[in-house]
Protein backbone atom coordinates (compact mmCIF):
# COMPACT_ATOMS: atom_id res chain seq x y z
CA UNK A 1 0.00 0.00 0.00
CA UNK A 2 1.43 3.67 -1.30
CA UNK A 3 2.16 5.68 1.94
CA UNK A 4 -0.21 8.61 1.69
CA UNK A 5 2.08 10.77 3.79
CA UNK A 6 3.83 13.44 2.39
CA UNK A 7 7.56 14.46 3.61
CA UNK A 8 8.85 17.61 4.68
CA UNK A 9 9.95 18.56 1.91
CA UNK A 10 7.14 17.97 -0.31
CA UNK A 11 4.92 19.30 2.19
CA UNK A 12 7.33 22.58 1.73
CA UNK A 13 6.93 22.80 -1.92
CA UNK A 14 3.32 21.95 -2.64
CA UNK A 15 3.20 24.96 -0.47
CA UNK A 16 5.55 27.51 -2.68
CA UNK A 17 3.74 28.87 -5.37
CA UNK A 18 4.49 28.12 -9.35
CA UNK A 19 6.54 31.64 -10.96
CA UNK A 20 4.72 32.52 -13.37
CA UNK A 21 6.91 32.47 -16.95
CA UNK A 22 5.00 36.42 -18.18
CA UNK A 23 6.75 39.05 -16.44
CA UNK A 24 4.87 41.88 -14.58
CA UNK A 25 4.34 45.45 -15.65
CA UNK A 26 5.18 48.18 -13.30
CA UNK A 27 2.25 49.71 -12.70
CA UNK A 28 3.57 53.40 -13.67
CA UNK A 29 1.53 55.38 -10.98
CA UNK A 30 1.96 58.14 -8.58
CA UNK A 31 -0.14 59.61 -5.94
CA UNK A 32 1.43 62.34 -4.23
CA UNK A 33 0.46 64.81 -1.78
CA UNK A 34 2.19 67.67 0.09
CA UNK A 35 1.12 70.32 2.23
CA UNK A 36 2.54 74.03 3.56
CA UNK A 37 1.49 76.60 5.48
CA UNK A 38 0.65 78.36 2.08
CA UNK A 39 -1.10 75.37 0.05
CA UNK A 40 -2.70 71.67 -0.13
CA UNK A 41 -1.97 70.08 -2.92
CA UNK A 42 -3.31 66.20 -4.29
CA UNK A 43 -1.65 64.65 -7.38
CA UNK A 44 -2.94 61.14 -8.69
CA UNK A 45 -1.12 60.12 -12.09
CA UNK A 46 -1.52 57.29 -14.61
CA UNK A 47 1.24 57.57 -17.11
CA UNK A 48 -0.35 54.87 -19.45
CA UNK A 49 -4.19 56.12 -18.73
CA UNK A 50 -6.63 56.85 -21.74
CA UNK A 51 -6.76 61.00 -21.02
CA UNK A 52 -8.82 61.76 -18.48
CA UNK A 53 -8.33 64.43 -16.27
CA UNK A 54 -9.55 66.40 -13.56
CA UNK A 55 -8.24 69.13 -12.28
CA UNK A 56 -9.41 71.30 -8.81
CA UNK A 57 -7.12 73.82 -8.22
CA UNK A 58 -9.27 76.97 -7.37
CA UNK A 59 -7.67 78.53 -10.27
CA UNK A 60 -10.51 77.97 -13.64
CA UNK A 61 -7.35 78.71 -16.43
CA UNK A 62 -4.87 76.34 -14.63
CA UNK A 63 -8.08 73.46 -14.58
CA UNK A 64 -8.29 73.82 -18.40
CA UNK A 65 -4.61 73.62 -18.97
CA UNK A 66 -4.01 70.38 -16.86
CA UNK A 67 -7.25 68.87 -18.37
CA UNK A 68 -5.88 69.61 -21.84
CA UNK A 69 -2.35 67.98 -20.59
CA UNK A 70 -3.79 64.96 -19.38
CA UNK A 71 -6.18 64.67 -22.59
CA UNK A 72 -3.51 65.22 -25.00
CA UNK A 73 -0.85 63.14 -23.16
CA UNK A 74 -3.21 60.04 -22.48
CA UNK A 75 -2.32 60.94 -18.50
CA UNK A 76 -4.98 59.54 -16.03
CA UNK A 77 -4.75 62.53 -14.12
CA UNK A 78 -6.87 64.05 -10.80
CA UNK A 79 -5.25 67.24 -9.14
CA UNK A 80 -7.31 68.72 -5.67
CA UNK A 81 -5.27 71.78 -4.62
CA UNK A 82 -6.38 74.31 -2.36
CA UNK A 83 -4.13 77.36 -1.41
CA UNK A 84 -4.44 81.32 -0.38
CA UNK A 85 -5.64 82.20 -3.63
CA UNK A 86 -6.74 85.46 -1.46
CA UNK A 87 -3.27 86.88 -1.81
CA UNK A 88 -2.59 85.82 -5.44
CA UNK A 89 -2.40 82.38 -7.59
CA UNK A 90 1.39 81.96 -7.64
CA UNK A 91 1.92 79.58 -4.67
CA UNK A 92 -0.98 77.14 -6.05
CA UNK A 93 -0.22 77.30 -9.56
CA UNK A 94 3.63 76.54 -8.64
CA UNK A 95 3.10 74.22 -6.27
CA UNK A 96 0.86 72.33 -8.16
CA UNK A 97 3.86 72.21 -10.74
CA UNK A 98 6.45 70.97 -8.01
CA UNK A 99 3.63 67.96 -6.72
CA UNK A 100 2.88 66.74 -10.74
CA UNK A 101 6.64 66.59 -11.26
CA UNK A 102 7.40 64.26 -7.87
CA UNK A 103 3.67 62.29 -9.32
CA UNK A 104 6.16 62.14 -12.89
CA UNK A 105 9.46 61.22 -11.06
CA UNK A 106 7.40 58.48 -8.69
CA UNK A 107 5.46 57.31 -11.46
CA UNK A 108 8.65 56.61 -13.79
CA UNK A 109 10.79 54.97 -10.99
CA UNK A 110 14.29 54.42 -12.23
CA UNK A 111 13.21 55.55 -15.38
CA UNK A 112 14.22 51.81 -17.27
CA UNK A 113 12.37 51.31 -20.66
CA UNK A 114 11.31 54.47 -21.24
CA UNK A 115 12.25 56.39 -24.56
CA UNK A 116 14.03 59.02 -22.61
CA UNK A 117 13.42 61.82 -25.60
CA UNK A 118 10.36 63.16 -26.94
CA UNK A 119 9.52 66.41 -29.03
CA UNK A 120 6.44 68.03 -30.35
CA UNK A 121 5.02 70.77 -31.88
CA UNK A 122 1.31 71.89 -31.57
CA UNK A 123 -0.88 74.51 -33.41
CA UNK A 124 -3.37 76.62 -32.24
CA UNK A 125 -5.31 79.19 -34.90
CA UNK A 126 -2.25 81.30 -35.16
CA UNK A 127 -0.25 80.12 -32.03
CA UNK A 128 2.15 77.51 -32.45
CA UNK A 129 4.44 75.88 -29.95
CA UNK A 130 7.42 73.31 -29.64
CA UNK A 131 8.34 71.19 -27.14
CA UNK A 132 11.41 69.16 -26.35
CA UNK A 133 11.87 66.71 -23.77
CA UNK A 134 14.83 64.63 -22.35
CA UNK A 135 13.92 62.84 -19.09
CA UNK A 136 17.50 62.58 -18.26
CA UNK A 137 17.35 62.57 -14.47
CA UNK A 138 18.91 66.53 -14.19
CA UNK A 139 16.83 69.32 -14.63
CA UNK A 140 16.91 72.28 -17.07
CA UNK A 141 14.54 74.80 -18.44
CA UNK A 142 14.58 76.63 -21.65
CA UNK A 143 11.85 78.91 -21.58
CA UNK A 144 11.20 80.87 -24.83
CA UNK A 145 7.60 81.78 -24.86
CA UNK A 146 7.39 85.40 -24.50
CA UNK A 147 3.22 86.57 -23.84
CA UNK A 148 3.40 90.57 -24.17
CA UNK A 149 -0.27 90.20 -22.25
CA UNK A 150 0.00 90.54 -18.72
CA UNK A 151 -3.04 88.56 -17.97
CA UNK A 152 -5.56 85.92 -19.62
CA UNK A 153 -9.03 86.56 -17.51
CA UNK A 154 -8.14 86.87 -14.23
CA UNK A 155 -4.65 84.60 -14.93
CA UNK A 156 -1.49 85.89 -14.56
CA UNK A 157 0.65 84.93 -18.26
CA UNK A 158 4.20 84.81 -16.47
CA UNK A 159 2.56 82.27 -13.95
CA UNK A 160 3.54 79.72 -16.79
CA UNK A 161 7.10 80.21 -16.44
CA UNK A 162 6.78 79.08 -12.52
CA UNK A 163 4.52 76.21 -13.15
CA UNK A 164 7.02 75.05 -16.24
CA UNK A 165 10.55 75.60 -13.77
CA UNK A 166 8.70 74.09 -10.65
CA UNK A 167 7.64 70.87 -12.56
CA UNK A 168 10.64 70.86 -14.57
CA UNK A 169 13.13 70.86 -11.07
CA UNK A 170 10.77 67.88 -9.65
CA UNK A 171 10.58 65.69 -12.71
CA UNK A 172 14.32 66.28 -13.28
CA UNK A 173 14.00 66.69 -16.90
CA UNK A 174 15.95 68.49 -19.78
CA UNK A 175 12.82 70.96 -21.44
CA UNK A 176 12.90 73.35 -24.00
CA UNK A 177 9.51 75.45 -24.86
CA UNK A 178 9.57 77.64 -27.49
CA UNK A 179 6.98 79.43 -29.54
CA UNK A 180 7.32 79.67 -33.12
CA UNK A 181 4.53 82.41 -33.46
CA UNK A 182 1.14 83.40 -31.87
CA UNK A 183 -0.56 86.68 -30.88
CA UNK A 184 -3.58 85.23 -28.41
CA UNK A 185 -2.25 84.34 -25.11
CA UNK A 186 -4.68 81.82 -24.48
CA UNK A 187 -4.06 80.09 -27.44
CA UNK A 188 -0.27 80.46 -27.16
CA UNK A 189 -0.59 78.94 -23.04
CA UNK A 190 -2.54 76.09 -24.59
CA UNK A 191 -0.50 75.08 -27.22
CA UNK A 192 2.51 75.62 -24.73
CA UNK A 193 0.46 72.74 -22.55
CA UNK A 194 -0.65 70.56 -25.29
CA UNK A 195 2.95 70.27 -26.99
CA UNK A 196 4.15 69.81 -23.26
CA UNK A 197 1.94 66.39 -22.93
CA UNK A 198 2.73 65.25 -26.75
CA UNK A 199 6.43 65.50 -25.98
CA UNK A 200 6.38 63.77 -22.54
CA UNK A 201 3.80 61.26 -23.53
CA UNK A 202 6.56 59.82 -25.96
CA UNK A 203 10.06 60.38 -23.53
CA UNK A 204 7.66 58.47 -20.93
CA UNK A 205 6.81 55.92 -23.40
CA UNK A 206 8.37 52.51 -23.03
CA UNK A 207 10.41 51.59 -25.57
CA UNK A 208 10.26 47.48 -25.93
CA UNK A 209 13.52 46.96 -27.77
CA UNK A 210 15.53 48.70 -24.63
CA UNK A 211 16.73 46.89 -21.80
CA UNK A 212 17.46 48.87 -18.69
CA UNK A 213 17.53 52.36 -18.98
CA UNK A 214 19.02 54.69 -22.32
CA UNK A 215 21.87 55.63 -21.13
CA UNK A 216 25.92 54.95 -21.85
CA UNK A 217 25.97 55.69 -18.18
CA UNK A 218 23.62 52.97 -16.82
CA UNK A 219 21.61 55.60 -14.49
CA UNK A 220 19.32 58.49 -15.47
CA UNK A 221 19.85 60.32 -11.96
Amino acid sequence: MQNSRKTGLQKKNAARPIASAVATTPRRIAAVERKTRETSVKVELKLDGSGRGEARTGVPFLDHMLESFARHGFFDLIVEAKGDLHIDDHHTVEDVGIVLGRAFRNALGDRSGIKRFGEASVPLDEAVCTAIVDISGRSYLGYNVPISQERVGNFQTELVHDFMKALTDEVGMNLHLNLVSGRNPHHIIEATFKALARAMDHATAPEPRLSGVLSTKGTLS
